[in-house]
């Protein structure tokens, strides 16, 4: 007799989505409509403030509400505990989230933890995570990625966005165009593993992806519209973890190899550049076509080697050699035992990363 169906899986995603030109005086309009009501937490940083977050604080006493504004500084654990602090002596019972990656991180656990509803402002769109329920949180040893909650509601202002520098926006192209690498890792362990596969979730990744190296040649500084164009498969990538209900669909061994970076060589490069590099030599490694990751790295002026993440040779090598102690639980084409020192360049000089 066949087992009985007992299947079961929630999903949570964005109910509001807006991206475009002068979209920020909206926010009151998105508020209302996701329910907010009582006083709010601003979690934004001295410059998002002064780009953004100083406007969306006047939209929103305009509108009627109460907001506390609390500059934080980089997504760690403490800072979330400072927001969680600050949120539970105002009463806040929602958040907006004002700022790059940092900020939009540190919004997703504060609201988790309060057990709040929060929208994500992206100043910039240094990476997927605008839409994504996960969060990176860094501590004086090791960046770790933690279940947090997704936005509510997502308002991009393309005139925003724009105005940060370009490098963001290609960290952001870099980070998405990496799915490629991460999907043929989570192909792989579904077939060696049998690990739970959304064919859902694959499928919006590839598109954010192929859309990024599709576009590569169009996308430059000062540009709105090309602004307007990332944004859109960037938000994809971001709901597809919700899609998957995990990172899988866009975080396998090129995520680990940035994470071994911000062990080992903090601060030498961006989140999305570093996983762009590690795509370039993970993709070879899975015997698919690396160099058309690498030409469209190249196309929108994202690092392709060693010396574009500030690093050297080593660096390169001595990451490589760590990286499969992230994420154990997590198959990926590195294997439990990762990579020899002498593959490691190997792979590194054969994808001219070194």
């Amino acid at each position: 007799m066949e087992e009985p169906f007992t299947k079961s899986r929630e999903m949570v995603f964005p109910r509001s989505i807006l991206v475009g030109h002068e979209v920020l005086p909206r926010i009151v309009d998105m508020s209302m409509s996701l329910g907010f009501s009582g006083p709010g937490l601003m979690i934004t940083g001295e410059n998002t403030y002064k780009s953004a977050g100083r406007d969306v604080e006047e939209f929103m006493s305009d509108g009627g509400y109460e907001m506390t504004v609390h500059l934080s500084g980089n997504a760690t654990f403490e800072c979330v505990d400072d927001a969680v602090s600050l949120g539970k002596e105002t009463g806040s019972r929602f958040i907006l989230a004002v700022g790059g990656g940092n900020k939009i991180d540190t919004a997703k656990l504060t609201a988790k933890k309060l057990g709040v509803h929060f929208i994500s402002i992206p100043t910039s769109a240094s990476h997927d995570g605008i839409a994504s329920g996960r969060a990176s949180l860094k501590s004086s040893t090791e960046t770790k990625s933690v279940e947090a909650v997704s936005p509510m509601g997502i308002l991009a202002d393309t005139g925003v966005i724009t105005d940060a520098p370009f490098r963001y926006l290609v960290s952001g192209c870099a980070d998405v165009i990496s799915n490629i690498s991460a999907l043929a890792d989570w192909e792989l362990s579904r077939k060696s593993n049998n690990e739970f596969f959304s064919t859902s979730a694959y499928q919006m990744s590839m598109m954010a992806a192929e859309t990024i190296i599709e576009n590569s040649k169009n996308i430059r500084p000062n540009d709105e519209e090309c602004t307007w164009l990332v944004l859109k498969p960037i938000i994809l990538s971001g709901v597809s973890m919700s899609v998957a209900g995990s990172s899988r669909p866009t975080s396998g061994s090129e995520h680990m190899f940035s994470h071994a970076l911000d062990t080992l060589h903090p601060g030498k490069a961006m989140h999305g550049e570093q996983c762009g590099v590690g795509c370039i030599m993970m993709t070879y490694l899975h015997g698919k076509d690396w160099m058309r990751i690498r030409n469209a790295l190249m196309d929108i002026g994202a690092p392709v080697d060693a010396a574009g993440l500030g690093l050297n040779s080593e660096d390169v090598i001595d990451a490589l050699t760590y990286m499969h102690r992230i994420r154990k639980d997590r198959a990926t084409i590195i294997g439990e035992n990762g990579l020899s020192r002498a593959a490691a360049e190997n792979l590194a000089r054969a994808t001219h990363v070194i």
